[in-house]
Formats: C-alpha cells, structure tokens, sequence
C-alpha cells in the first residue's frame, strides 16, 4: 500500500489539477465521473486524469489518502475539492470559477457561465 500511496501523493502534488476517477476524461466509466470530468472539460480545464479502475491498490488508496469514500475525487494543488456532489454545487455557485482563479487555474469562464444559465 506504501507504493500507491507515494504514487498517489506525487500525482496530487504534481499535477495542478488531477482527477481520480472510473475510466479516463476521454472515455468515463460512470455517471458521476463522467459528470466531473465533463464539466472539466467543458470548462476547457488542463487536468491529468487517474483511472482507479486500472488499478486497485489506487481504488482503495484514494480513499484512504483522502479519507473520502467515494470515487471521483478532485485535487486543486494539492488539496482535495471533493467529489461529484461537491464539485456540482460549486459549479453551480461560481465557487469552483473562484477556487480556479485563486490557484492560477486556467479555464473558459463563459463555459462555465454556460453552465450556470443552463441549471439556472
């Protein structure tokens, strides 16, 4: 487990934005990975995805470097954002646009004012 952890934590530190999740950001293998990663993408964000499914000792090892249940999980720097539910409702709320341009995150804020209108 000491090796998926130390993968797991140079993958969160190297990247500024990593998601883990089922499947890639190209081919999503559930519906709240594909949600996350397609507002991701719709947002025009550069992030590196990890496909939990590939691998099981990163299953279970996000979960326990993030002491979070559920997969995907969402790294801004570093730090964990939080999963489907979470990231939803940031979007939704200008919070994300916000944590985005706090960390030096690039991203097309009329995509994601898009958004927005469209669940409004």
């Amino acid at each position: 487990m000491t090796d998926a952890k130390t993968q797991i934590d140079e993958t969160v530190k190297g990247n500024d934005v990593v998601l883990f999740m089922k499947g890639t950001k190209t081919m999503p293998q559930c519906g709240f990975s594909s949600r996350v990663a397609g507002v991701l993408n719709y947002m025009g964000v550069e992030f590196a995805d990890v496909n939990v499914l590939a691998d099981e000792a990163i299953r279970q090892g996000i979960k326990d470097y993030s002491d979070w249940p559920t997969i995907p999980q969402l790294y801004v720097k570093g730090e964990f954002i939080g999963g489907c539910d979470i990231i939803t409702e940031m979007t939704l709320s200008g919070e994300l646009d916000t944590l985005f341009d706090q960390n030096g995150v690039g991203y097309d804020k009329d995509a994601a004012e898009k958004i927005r209108a469209a669940n409004g």
